[in-house]
């Protein structure tokens, strides 16, 4: 390919399957280099709970709430997924203490990053999926949100500044229904070229073939 597919993730920050999915694109990725496909990825936000109040709640009563899932299937559930983002390289360190956050912020933050170094915004979504899932910290903590921002070579001062006032809180809540009403209704979703869908956590080989389909298509398109 001459021209890198363009390729939106739209996801949360609390989603595990978003990592799962994140991990198994960047695989396929990383193995489509060789064959000349490449792509720029941009971080699209989704919350799926955007009414959490600002203390979280706790994971196991929040996914027997919304689900009805036991406190046994809970923890099935916990184990598989971090099995596969083991598999993708990701420490996830999910256990039955753990918490659920509002992430509105951590969207704006993200956004900030994407419309002033785009370059850096993936960095920190992996960061922000850190501080939850593998370190169990508060994503709803201005501190910590500036903290990832620093850690990945963004402004902190700017990040704070953005976290204080309402700086994109428009932009976000734009971005947000523009997926929605596009049909997305659950995440991950892996949009490529706004016009091929590739839904849920997959597998390195599933984004792989779908990603050499899409290129092909592409490529026939252009020709």
């Amino acid at each position: 390919m001459t021209k890198p597919l363009k390729i939106d993730f739209v996801s949360d920050v609390v989603c595990p399957w978003c990592v799962v999915g994140l991990g198994g694109l960047e695989t396929a990725l990383d193995k489509l280099k060789s064959e000349g496909i490449e792509a720029e990825i941009a971080f699209k936000p989704f919350e799926l709970n955007p009414q959490m109040a600002p203390e979280g709640e706790n994971i196991v009563e929040h996914i027997g709430r919304k689900y009805g899932s036991t406190p046994e299937q809970s923890a099935q559930n916990r184990a598989m997924i971090i099995e596969r983002a083991g598999s993708v390289g990701f420490d996830m360190r999910m256990t039955a203490d753990s918490r659920i956050w509002n992430t509105f912020d951590a969207h704006r933050l993200l956004h900030w990053a994407g419309e002033t170094a785009p370059d850096k915004q993936g960095a920190l979504k992996k960061a922000l999926f850190r501080i939850h899932f593998t370190e169990g910290r508060n994503l709803t903590d201005a501190g910590e949100l500036t903290a990832a921002a620093q850690a990945v070579g963004l402004n902190r001062a700017e990040a704070a500044e953005v976290l204080a006032s309402d700086r994109y809180v428009q932009a976000v809540r734009s971005e947000e229904a523009l997926w929605q009403s596009r049909g997305i209704s659950s995440v991950p979703a892996v949009v490529v070229e706004g016009k091929y869908l590739i839904s849920g956590g997959q597998p390195p080989e599933v984004f792989e073939q779908a990603l050499r389909n899409i290129a092909k298509e592409e490529a026939a398109g252009a020709s």
